[in-house]
């Protein structure tokens, strides 16, 4: 199983800095989070700090840009830009050589049944353009699924494998999110493709974020994973949930040459 983290835990070094790091940890893989610094608009300017990547061999992911951002919008601004920012960040993602875009499905702001009909009509229009465009570029486009909440698409299974089948897509699966939904085994058994899976632990009321064996999602049923991103803010605690994970799964850490 090919072992990454968010790297996020190491927000404040610079990004070279962060791939060392890995690198010394025999981390396989690391999601740039395309937020603050690392917005593409402005990342994309400024590509020099980002040469080095591709020396590393790692499996690089982007998690696209989400804050204040919404696909499924029935704000055309919103959307738009929405779109724009995914479209830089197909940019970003091919100058870093990066494997795999993450974005959300978006949301539903006012929860009425014609907006959630249209606003799921924008996202499923929006992230196909999306996606049609990343895998052009030979860049796989992933859509997550999302935290128990009733404005959030993508919180059962059926209608996460609508948006990857609508949008020609991949999923990320994320575990955290499953656990407050109560379908941890049921996205386990997901009939779709699944590009990896974001790793947190939590108590299955709210997105916690805590340390793998920190909370109550049964890893029994997680057997089986062949990529995963650690998704902690503390690096200390990502280095303990790797060993855990492992353990639990009862693999070992593939190396480098795994294929994917």
């Amino acid at each position: 199983m090919k072992v990454g983290f968010t790297a996020l835990a190491l927000f404040d070094v610079p990004f070279e800095t962060a791939l060392q790091v890995a690198k010394r940890d025999s981390f396989d893989a690391i999601e740039l989070l395309c937020e603050g610094p690392y917005l593409p608009r402005f990342a994309l300017k400024n590509l020099k700090q980002f040469e080095s990547a591709t020396s590393y061999d790692f499996d690089i992911t982007l998690h696209a840009p989400t804050v204040d951002l919404n696909p499924a919008s029935v704000n055309v601004g919103i959307r738009e830009e929405t779109a724009r920012q995914l479209q830089e960040t197909i940019d970003f993602a091919v100058a870093l050589d990066a494997s795999t875009i993450t974005t959300h499905p978006g949301y539903v702001k006012r929860i009425n049944d014609r907006v959630t009909a249209r606003a799921l009509t924008f996202a499923l229009a929006t992230l196909r353009e999306w996606a049609e465009c990343s895998s052009t570029v030979g860049v796989t486009p992933s859509i997550e699924n999302m935290p128990n909440n009733p404005k959030y698409f993508c919180t059962s299974v059926l209608e996460h494998e609508l948006f990857v089948d609508r949008c020609a897509s991949s999923g990320t699966i994320d575990v955290g999110h499953a656990h407050t939904c109560g379908m941890v085994a049921e996205f386990m058994r997901a009939d779709f493709p699944v590009s990896y899976y974001h790793v947190s632990d939590n108590h299955g009321i709210r997105d916690e974020h805590l340390a793998v064996g920190d909370g109550t999602i049964d890893w029994a049923l997680l057997r089986g994973m062949r990529k995963a991103i650690i998704e902690i803010n503390d690096y200390e605690a990502i280095k303990m949930s790797r060993d855990k994970l492992l353990s639990m799964q009862g693999t070992q850490k593939s190396g480098h040459n795994e294929e994917d």
